[in-house]
């Protein structure tokens, strides 16, 4: 017999599979469970409309959200569906220019703020040792800061400056819970074979957490960013309505604040601050229906019972019975 030149197989790949291999094939099983929830399709349904409305807003608002050239405290009409404010502006102009702002505030939040925690939680559960000792206690100690209360101190001197600025203070005081739980789910993979093949084969720490550790936790990232992102938009709109932040763009949470020091409610224009209120809360509600359905795909045990294991369960039944 001729012996064929094989190419020589590492023991460790033979036996261990690379989790890299696998991400394109764990994330369409997520995906495609997602599409089965009815909780998580209604979600999706009323996100995509919201981001349809921000990325075609120049062709759906009728009027220059920034004018105030109409009759004051107007109610719906043909030319304005939501009546106008008390300074003369388009209320449905603004409202859905300002779902573009609400938008870019819950995703840059939640990215910045799962990104950290992702690489604090998963890094301090990898290294362990000391680098662990630190990193909990950093951890608890922004945990057991009282958020709204530091959020309003930190606001009350950048009041002046930009959206930006408020994304990034938000998200740097909202991250410690999300490491938490990253660090949680590292502690769980941490002697898994996978990990102990990369250590073998000499691999950067920064590499295995980005390369390794991280895909593996597609569903505990999504729940993280969703979470996160639902957080900053009520912490920012929350602001805003105070008087925080910057309120002189046009957004939800400067319409609520405008109509209600105007007192809206009672100068015949409700819509103006019943319409950005209402926006809020289905977005909020979108993207915690998401949540919830991330939840349920990453843990079995929320799944709700399926309904083709009752049916079968009543068929074979019957057909005992028969």
């Amino acid at each position: 017999m001729v012996a064929q030149n094989v190419p020589p197989v590492d023991p460790l790949e033979a036996v261990v599979p690379t989790p890299g291999r696998r991400r394109g094939g764990a994330i369409s099983n997520l995906l495609i469970a997602v599409v089965r929830s009815p909780k998580a399709l209604i979600g999706a349904v009323i996100l995509v409309i919201f981001v349809l409305m921000a990325l075609l807003a120049p062709l759906i608002a009728p009027h220059d959200p920034t004018s105030n050239e109409f009759e004051r405290a107007v109610g719906p009409s043909a030319q304005h569906l939501l009546g106008t404010t008390a300074y003369g502006g388009d209320v449905f102009s603004q409202m859905v220019f300002g779902s573009r702002q609400s938008l870019l505030i819950a995703f840059l939040i939640g990215a910045i703020a799962t990104t950290i925690s992702a690489l604090i939680g998963v890094a301090a559960a990898y290294i362990g040792n000391l680098p662990d000792h630190i990193i909990s206690l950093v951890t608890d100690i922004f945990l057991v800061l009282p958020g709204l209360p530091l959020l309003i101190v930190i606001s009350s001197y950048i009041r002046s400056s930009g959206i930006m600025v408020m994304v990034l203070v938000v998200a740097l005081t909202s991250w410690a819970y999300g490491a938490r739980q990253f660090r949680a789910q590292g502690l769980a993979l941490r002697n898994r074979e996978f990990l102990e093949a990369a250590r073998v084969r000499g691999e950067r720490t920064w590499y295995t957490i980005v390369f390794e550790i991280l895909p593996t936790m597609t569903g505990l990232l999504v729940a993280n960013f969703l979470g996160a992102a639902v957080y900053g938009l009520i912490a920012v709109v929350g602001l805003q309505f105070i008087g925080l932040g910057d309120i002189s763009t046009v957004s939800w949470g400067s319409m609520m604040r405008w109509a209600h020091n105007n007192e809206a409610l009672q100068a015949g224009a409700p819509l103006w601050e019943l319409a950005p209120g209402v926006c809020i809360g289905l977005l909020g509600a979108s993207i915690t229906l998401l949540n919830y359905a991330f939840d349920e795909v990453s843990n079995p045990a929320l799944r709700p019972p399926r309904r083709r294991v009752r049916r079968r369960r009543s068929s074979v039944t019957a057909e005992a019975a028969s």
